[in-house]
């Protein structure tokens, strides 16, 4: 993720038709692009708690394979985009380190369903985030994000299996970075959540 930067999309105020909120969690592990992913896709300038890291986190917050990484999300990003002229998703990018995911549980609080971002190169970083979401009985899809010095290349079947995800979860890659690409993460999080309302009236 060193060379590619995302478009700054035009800022788009709210529709007076707006009346459905829709919450959704991004998950996952430090470093693997929350914050980045919430930026590139939100409508609006993100509320963001970003802080710089110190020499007081050294040996708290692992920065193993974490390249120029010199900022922490200490409590959680905000950002949101209108799907039409009636939904709104509102987007809560979660803070990855172990020392915060006490606030996990209360983010996850109404929310719709999550996305699980994933990097490869820190794959175990991940597993706890699927294990709270499905606690809490949440439906997610997972987000593999490339980044430019990943050798690995690992396939998403590969990733589907070292994480082992479900089947029925959608797994698909990303490039945080890019509006586009985000937008498409957050395409397959509503559709996987449709059909599962669909499915659900079938079984009624």
């Amino acid at each position: 993720m060193d060379s590619a930067t995302s478009e700054a999309p035009a800022r788009t105020p709210l529709a007076d038709a707006a009346e459905t909120g829709l919450k959704i969690v991004i998950v996952g592990g430090f470093g693997v692009g929350k914050t980045t992913l919430v930026r590139s896709v939100s409508e609006i300038r993100p509320l963001n708690t970003e802080e710089v890291m110190t020499q007081a986190g050294a040996g708290v917050d692992d920065v193993a394979g974490l390249r120029n990484k010199n900022t922490t999300t200490v409590a959680f990003d905000f950002g949101r985009i209108s799907l039409n002229e009636q939904t709104v998703l509102y987007l809560f990018g979660a803070p990855g380190q172990e020392r915060f995911w006490f606030l996990w549980d209360r983010l996850f609080s109404g929310t719709l369903g999550a996305v699980v971002l994933v990097d490869t190169r820190r794959m175990a970083d991940s597993w706890y985030a699927i294990d709270r979401l499905e606690h809490h009985g949440t439906p997610f899809v997972v987000a593999v994000n490339r980044f430019d010095d990943d050798g690995s290349r690992f396939s998403l079947e590969e990733i589907r299996q070292a994480l082992d995800l479900p089947e029925d979860v959608p797994l698909v890659d990303c490039d945080a970075r890019l509006r586009d690409s985000g937008k498409n993460v957050l395409i397959t999080l509503v559709d996987h959540l449709y059909q599962q309302a669909l499915a659900r009236e079938m079984t009624a």
